[in-house]
């Protein structure tokens, strides 16, 4: 497997823990207004959201460029259609949990298109 994905999900934790850290601490410096550090939020979010964009893609793009090995649920799968018992597995289950999560995600994200709309 290429470093590149998780090189991406390295920088990408990083600039979203470094802006958690940012956020609050910048309304303590002196001089800083709630409207001057409300503005300043503005801007560095709206880099932030611009950069995960170009990550997101990035991303994405590398793993769908990417070659792609038997998944083990195919591998088992193949296993069992060749008459093989193959040994206990969780890989099911947590393919249905990050199935379940997806769908979720895309709920709350229809919702809230909804909502804004």
């Amino acid at each position: 497997m290429t470093p590149l994905p998780l090189a991406l999900a390295c920088v990408w934790l990083g600039m979203v823990v470094a802006i958690a850290v940012e956020a609050p601490l910048k309304f303590r410096a002196p001089g800083i207004t709630l409207p001057l550090g409300l503005g300043i939020g503005r801007l560095v979010f709206r880099a932030l959201n611009a950069s995960e964009i170009v990550l997101a893609t990035a991303t994405a793009t590398t793993f769908a460029l990417a070659p792609r090995p038997l998944a083990a649920t195919e591998a088992r799968a193949a296993l069992i259609i060749d008459g093989v018992t193959p040994p206990k597995s969780r890989a099911h289950l947590a393919y249905i949990a990050l199935e379940g999560a997806k769908v979720l995600m895309l709920v709350t994200f229809g919702i809230v298109l909804m909502l804004a709309g």
